[in-house]
């Protein structure tokens, strides 16, 4: 799967917003939350998510909307490698966005990020129209 076209996704097509980016919207999250989502938005960037391409692109649609929400392990520099990588072919912000992957791999345990993917899935419930389709989340 080529990573460059996921990590340069922008938008549907005809720039709708996807249903996720409206669906957390009115989702309240608290911090370590908003840090689980910039963590697989880290993993999506490092080639190392297991998730499919379409739950990928819902999780990218969601990291712009929670992101300025305030985490309580990733500060601006985190977001600022993120947007880095996003925009250009950056191999010195590829290395740290690793490092940032496995540092939260280090300080999220995996039962919390496990807990809210499945919160996430259940709080936009329908986004993907069916709940088999939604199990896939977890």
């Amino acid at each position: 799967m080529d990573m460059t076209m996921i990590a340069n996704y922008t938008g549907t097509p005809l720039d709708a917003p996807h249903p996720a980016a409206i669906g957390i919207q009115k989702v309240v999250l608290d911090p370590l939350q908003i840090d689980c989502v910039t963590a697989t938005m880290l993993s999506i960037l490092d080639n190392q998510c297991k998730l499919d391409l379409e739950e990928q692109l819902a999780w990218m649609a969601i990291y712009p909307v929670v992101r300025d929400r305030g985490g309580k392990i990733f500060d601006k520099s985190a977001h600022q490698a993120i947007d880095r990588v996003r925009e250009q072919d950056d191999p010195m912000m590829k290395a740290r966005v690793h490092e940032l992957c496995e540092y939260a791999e280090q300080h999220i345990p995996k039962p919390v990020m496990q807990h809210f993917k499945r919160f996430l899935a259940e709080s936009l419930h329908g986004f993907r129209g069916d709940a088999e389709s939604n199990a896939s989340w977890h």
